[in-house]
């Protein structure tokens, strides 16, 4: 079995459908289940078996895939350290970052890094922070950066800090809150680590607890703060998100969310990563590019 073969199992994996692991892969399906056949053979077992509603991993599939992803890890570590010895800041960097993140804060970050080390190529997977958690705990990446005040007990770098703000189309009175429509965001399902409860949550629901006795009146569950700030200026109702989701240009009213005490609650950007990563060149430099752009 080889890289193929172990890129080829954790995509069925995850897809659990030969049609869209073949569209991941960018071959056909037939040659996707060829490719399957031959392996069943050569292991004298069954990986699949189809369903209706797609293709399920068999018990050997399941052993094989767990197999297949510990042997990439293996493999990128190797790669990783036959580089390092050279002591050269080359080869690919690793990088899962929390959506937001990826999508407004890192392409020119990327850029610059580039530019500074021009034989680096990126491998970067965009996700919700808790995916991104499961995916260092797994060594699948060299450098996470996460939205929120997650458990990680290796090394640490914050980025930056944003104010969580009300939100309302007109101004509002605090003590009308729990009988104001509330336009809540409701974070997606998770698949890893669905036990850990998002720590922006909990401060929001801290911080109402604090307040209040009665629940907030939510008329609206919805995904995304963009659709939440869309719903906030129709007049539909109050949000509660993180500041850097809101303009000027949006002509809102904003509320600084604030304890009791007087502290402003804010929401934390981490730069996460294992210490002992840092004796790879490629990832020492960017550890340390990173803290010299924000800290």
């Amino acid at each position: 079995m080889n890289e193929k073969d172990c890129i080829m199992l954790q995509c069925l994996a995850e897809e659990q459908s030969l049609t869209k692991a073949a569209e991941r892969l960018y071959i056909t399906q037939p040659a996707l289940s060829y490719r399957i056949q031959q392996m069943e053979k050569d292991f004298g077992v069954s990986i699949i078996v189809k369903t209706s509603k797609g293709a399920r991993l068999t018990p050997e599939g399941k052993y094989l895939v767990t197999y297949a992803k510990k042997a990439l890890i293996d493999l990128n570590k190797m790669k990783d350290q036959i580089i390092s010895l050279r002591n050269e800041v080359k080869g690919t960097l690793r990088l899962g970052v929390a959506s937001y993140y990826g999508l407004y804060k890192l392409p020119p970050l990327l850029k610059r890094f580039k530019e500074y080390c021009p034989d680096v190529q990126f491998n970067v997977t965009s996700a919700l922070s808790p995916e991104i958690l499961e995916l260092i705990h797994q060594e699948e990446i060299h450098v996470g950066v996460i939205r929120g005040d997650y458990p990680w007990f290796d090394a640490r770098c914050l980025l930056h800090d944003e104010h969580i703000y009300i939100i309302s189309k007109d101004e509002i009175d605090l003590e009308c809150l729990p009988d104001l429509p509330h336009i809540y965001y409701k974070e997606p399902r998770i698949k890893t680590m669905s036990s850990i409860q998002s720590p922006f949550s909990e401060t929001i629901q801290a911080w109402w607890h604090e307040r209040y006795n009665t629940p907030p009146m939510i008329t609206m569950w919805v995904d995304s703060y963009e659709t939440c700030k869309e719903m906030v200026k129709q007049g539909l109702g109050y949000s509660i998100v993180p500041g850097v989701f809101v303009t000027p240009q949006d002509g809102l009213h904003t509320i600084d969310l604030i304890r009791k005490s007087g502290e402003p609650i804010k929401r934390n950007t981490w730069m996460i990563y294992r210490e002992s990563t840092l004796e790879l060149a490629i990832v020492d430099r960017f550890v340390q590019f990173m803290k010299n752009q924000f800290v």
